[in-house]
Parts: C-alpha cells; sequence; structure tokens
C-alpha cells in the first residue's frame, strides 16, 4: 500500500492530475531503497464502493457475454445451451487500521525494498509522515506493477 502526501494542504487535484496523466509516476517517485520514518500518522480509515456495469462494458463493445449463449462454448456440459452473463457488479472495500490494511477479503503488507549495491552510507534521515490534510492511496501489486486499488481521503482529520 502506496500513501501520497501532497506537500500543500490543497494539493490533492494536483497530485490525482500527475499521478493519471503520468504514466511513470509510480516509478519516478517510489524510493529505490529504504527510507527511514520517524513520525508516522495516517488516520483511520473504512472505505467502500459498489457500482453496477453491465451497461458500461455493453456501451464498450463486450456484448457477447450478455447474449443468450453467448458462453456456451467456454463450458463442456450438456446443461450449459444458455450460458450467459446477466449482471456485472463491482465491490470493493478497504479498511486501514491500527493493525494493518483489509481490501475486500486480502490483506496487504508492506515490504520494505532494499538496495543490493554493496555500498556502506551514513543511515538516511527520518522522514516524517504525518496525513493530516488530504490525500491518496493506493495499493499495487509490485511484481507486475498493477495498481489494484486508489482512492483518496479528503479530510482525514474526521476519519
Amino acid at each position: 500500500m502506496y500513501f501520497f502526501l501532497p506537500d500543500a494542504k490543497d494539493g490533492l487535484l494536483a497530485l490525482t492530475e500527475k499521478v493519471a496523466s503520468e504514466s511513470e509516476f509510480l516509478e519516478r517517485t517510489c524510493p529505490k531503497q529504504t527510507v527511514r520514518v520517524g513520525d508516522f500518522r495516517i488516520p483511520r480509515f473504512k472505505i467502500s464502493f459498489e457500482l453496477e456495469t453491465s451497461n458500461m462494458l455493453k456501451e464498450l463493445g463486450m456484448v457477447l457475454p450478455f447474449s443468450q449463449g453467448g458462453l456456451t462454448k467456454m463450458v463442456d456440459s450438456p446443461t450449459s445451451q444458455n450460458l450467459y452473463v446477466s449482471d456485472v457488479f463491482h465491490k470493493s472495500f478497504i479498511e486501514v487500521n491500527e493493525q494493518g490494511t483489509k481490501a475486500a477479503a486480502l490483506l496487504a503488507l508492506y515490504t520494505p525494498m532494499t538496495c543490493g549495491s554493496g555500498l556502506i552510507s551514513p543511515p538516511p534521515i527520518p522522514i516524517d509522515f504525518v496525513a493530516d490534510h488530504p490525500f491518496l492511496f493506493l495499493i499495487r501489486e509490485d511484481l507486475s506493477g498493477t495498481v489494484l486499488s486508489i482512492g483518496q481521503v479528503l479530510n482525514p482529520l474526521v476519519m
């Protein structure tokens, strides 16, 4: 899980636009080595979202799964003559608290990255991360770089 806190208290809109428009944003902004963190405070929050997506998928041209028998060839069974999709629902849930992060039914854990250069350098200066104004968060599968979920907390002081 990644947290992005803009320097400016009103900088969330500009940050969101950068994330959406710059394809290499995450690769450029994520640290390449472990960062020492001093004061680390994020609010507890719970966010859920639900959306029925059948019509959107049809408008994008995905019509075969929704037509009678559209999925019949995918299943080798005599009872699958009229197999099709009737509805598609999307639902997501993220909760962050003292115990960690839950995303839907999954637990996301942070594993610090290590630098294998072999060079010895002085310990980095700790960086404080206090999310006391609007921030962006995302959950990403690091091996492929796929962003699984993204959201924003607009008022962290009331969470």
